[in-house]
């Protein structure tokens, strides 16, 4: 049986911490709904449904050639280790 949900009308939220809120929930890509509900979870030290886009992060990948050959130097295989 599903948890039963309630609904909350909250009045008086300060200008700046409505702009905060809204800010962050676009960051998250989510809803300020769920946003709020992601917060009231955790505040109350329940465990919220971690839902995080990586929209953010599209378009910001930036080639590293010196992290490439590290990388390539890790995935090389010591043949003389697995005899």
């Amino acid at each position: 049986m599903p948890a039963r949900k309630i609904q909350y009308t909250i009045r008086g939220i300060p200008e700046e911490v409505d702009l905060a809120l809204r800010r962050r929930s676009r960051e998250r890509g989510i809803s300020l709904n769920q946003l709020l509900v992601e917060e009231l979870t955790e505040a109350t030290g329940g465990e919220p449904k971690t839902r995080r886009s990586l929209k953010p992060l599209l378009g910001k990948w930036q080639d590293d050639p010196e992290f490439d050959r590290i990388l390539e130097e890790q995935r090389r295989i010591d043949q003389e280790m697995w005899r």
